[in-house]
């Protein structure tokens, strides 16, 4: 045996590193696939689901309907800084598997509505925020007489909104400010955002739906508004003595 020779054997220099390669690619590909999968996301899976879920958002209680609520954390409930609804308009009502189709369509006439609500130490009323953040960028500072009871004002080229109007609207609370996206070019479905509003100390609420539904932007708002109330007092009700 001492006189037998000890038999070597040689591998390619590349073998290795190769299948090391390899490994990587088809790792990498199997997390690609799972997160280009058909269907909603695990973080934003919805549910057909009416159970209450309580939250609290700083100070303010509310409980919700879990179809309503995007996240499937935030379907925990408890206590939390922000939280994203979806609702069809104008019957109000949240996700079932029969409207799957409506919830996950973005056409320009897509009845979802997105409500959300998040805290915010430094909230404004709509009339501070058109004078501080939107009225430094505006082509034309008296605003012009628009459609639907509102008032039309159009961004400065380079503003940075040069691609949305800002409308603005009087209702039995106060202004209500909509930005809007023109349609065409980047935006082929746009929307409207109900700029930020308080609903309670340091915590603020805004809604989007689409540019389609503009001319009803009174329905709208006081059905956002009538939404939260019956939230909160849901909450009062499930509270007990």
């Amino acid at each position: 045996m001492g006189g037998q020779k000890e038999e070597v054997h040689r591998h390619s220099g590349w073998l290795i590193p190769g299948l090391f390669f390899f490994a990587i690619l088809l790792l990498s590909s199997l997390l690609l696939g799972w997160y280009l999968r058909p269907g909603p996301k695990s973080g934003a899976a919805p549910t057909g689901q009416s159970t209450l879920v309580k939250i609290s958002l700083h100070g303010i209680a509310l409980a919700i309907p879990a179809n309503y609520i995007e996240s499937s954390t935030a379907r925990a409930g408890g206590e939390m800084d922000g939280i994203t609804l979806a609702m069809l308009f104008p019957s109000w009502r949240g996700y079932s598997d029969a409207d799957a189709r409506l919830f996950g369509g973005n056409a320009p006439d897509s009845p979802v509505l997105r409500l959300s609500l998040r805290g915010d130490p430094n909230s404004m009323d709509a009339g501070g925020r058109l004078e501080r953040i939107y009225m430094p960028h505006i082509a034309n500072p008296g605003g012009e007489k628009a459609p639907f009871g509102l008032t039309r004002y159009g961004f400065a080229r380079a503003s940075g909104y040069e691609d949305n109007d800002l409308f603005a609207g009087e209702t039995e609370k106060g202004l209500l400010l909509l930005l809007c996206e023109r349609a065409g070019g980047e935006f082929s479905s746009p929307n409207c955002l109900a700029v930020d509003r308080p609903l309670g100390r340091n915590l603020i609420f805004s809604y989007r739906f689409k540019r389609a539904y503009l001319a009803r932007w009174r329905e709208i708002f006081a059905g956002v508004d009538s939404l939260i109330a019956r939230f909160e007092a849901i909450s009062r009700n499930s509270a007990g003595p």
